[in-house]
C-alpha cells in the first residue's frame, strides 16, 4: 500500500467557532436533528455554521447504503421512522431565520417509499411555516421507484439535487452496488419531466482517478437529461480505513478553474468548482435567488 499523500495548503479550512457557530449548534441539538456537516464530516461546518446555515439530513442518521467514499453510519434502520422530524425541521429553520434551506437524507432502503413521503411532509412543512423560504432538496434515487420521486417533486422544492458523485467508470468501485449512473440520470430526466420549470443540480467528486475527458463526459450526460446546476470538488477520505477509498489526487485550483469553464460551456446555468465546493455548500443559492425572484417577476 503506497504512502498517503499530504493535503496541500489550498485544502485549509478554518475551525468551527464563533457565536453564530454556536447558536446553529445550539438549534440543531435542541430540536434534535442532523446535518450531513456533522453526519459526513463535511469540512466546511465552520465556514456553514459560521454563517447560520445548514444542511439538514432527515430519515436518521444510518443509512442503508455503504458508498465507500461516505462517513455517514450504514446499517439497517429497520423501518424506523421519526414523525415528527418534519415539523421540527420547520422549526428550527424558522428559528435560524433562514431564508434557502437544504435538506437531505440517507438512504432508506428499508422503507416502502424509500422515505420519499418524509422528504415531501418536510418541504410541505417549511412552506406551510413561510411559503417564501426557498428550499431545495438533494435526493437519494428511492430504488429506481417512480411514484416514490413522484410524491417529492409534487411537494415544491425549489431546487432538485441528485449526486451522480462521480465518472461513469468509476462508479462500482465508488458508490454501493444499488446505485448506478444511469439509475441517477433517470432520476435527474425524470423530475424534469414531472416539473420542467424546477431547477435541477448534481455533483462530482474529483481526485479519485478520473481524467479529465470522463469528467467532460459526466458533464455532457448530466446536460443531456437537463441538469441546471453542477458542482465540483475535491473527494476527502472522511477516516482512515480500508472501508474508504484512498485519494489518488489533489486537484488544483487551476484545473478545477479549467473544467468550470468547460461546463459553461457545455450550458449549465450555474458551475461551482473548486477544491472545498460540496453539493449542499451554498453552491449558487445567490444565483437561485435571482433566478426564481426574476422567474417570479416574469423576466426569466
Amino acid at each position: 500500500m503506497g504512502t498517503a499523500l499530504a493535503k496541500p495548503p489550498w485544502l485549509k479550512v478554518r475551525l468551527p467557532v464563533g457565536p453564530t457557530y454556536e447558536r446553529v449548534r445550539d438549534v440543531v441539538r435542541r430540536y434534535r436533528l442532523h446535518t450531513v456537516c456533522q453526519s459526513a464530516l463535511c469540512p466546511n461546518v465552520g465556514e456553514c455554521w459560521g454563517s447560520g446555515t445548514a444542511t439538514f439530513m432527515i430519515l436518521g442518521d444510518l443509512c442503508t447504503r455503504g458508498c465507500r467514499f461516505c462517513a455517514v453510519t450504514h446499517g439497517n434502520p429497520k423501518g424506523v421512522i421519526d414523525h415528527d422530524e418534519p415539523e421540527r425541521v420547520a422549526g428550527a429553520v424558522a428559528e435560524l431565520g433562514l431564508s434557502y434551506v437544504v435538506i437531505t437524507s440517507v438512504c432508506r432502503d428499508d422503507l416502502p417509499d424509500g422515505g420519499a413521503s418524509v422528504f415531501a411532509e418536510t418541504v410541505r412543512a417549511i412552506k406551510r411555516a413561510d411559503p417564501s423560504i426557498l428550499v431545495e432538496t438533494l435526493i437519494p434515487d428511492f430504488g429506481g421507484d417512480p411514484e416514490a420521486l413522484e410524491l417529492v417533486v409534487r411537494s415544491g422544492p425549489d431546487v432538485i439535487g441528485h449526486n451522480v458523485e462521480t465518472v461513469r467508470r468509476l462508479t462500482p468501485l465508488v458508490r454501493d452496488r444499488r446505485a448506478s449512473f444511469d439509475r441517477s440520470l433517470w432520476v435527474l430526466r425524470t423530475v424534469k419531466e414531472l416539473r420542467p420549470e424546477v431547477l435541477t443540480k448534481s455533483s462530482l467528486m474529483l481526485g479519485l482517478g478520473e481524467t479529465d475527458e470522463e469528467v467532460l463526459e459526466a458533464l455532457r450526460e448530466l446536460r443531456s437529461v437537463g441538469v441546471d446546476i453542477v458542482t465540483m470538488g475535491q473527494y476527502l477520505r472522511p477516516l482512515d480505513s480500508p472501508l474508504y477509498l484512498p485519494v489518488v489526487e489533489y486537484v488544483t485550483p487551476e484545473r478545477f478553474s479549467r473544467l468550470e469553464r468547460m461546463a459553461y460551456g457545455l450550458g449549465f446555468l450555474y458551475v461551482a468548482s473548486g477544491p472545498l465546493v460540496r453539493s449542499s455548500y451554498l453552491a449558487g443559492e445567490a444565483y437561485v435567488r435571482a433566478l426564481l425572484r426574476r422567474r417570479a417577476d416574469g423576466n426569466a
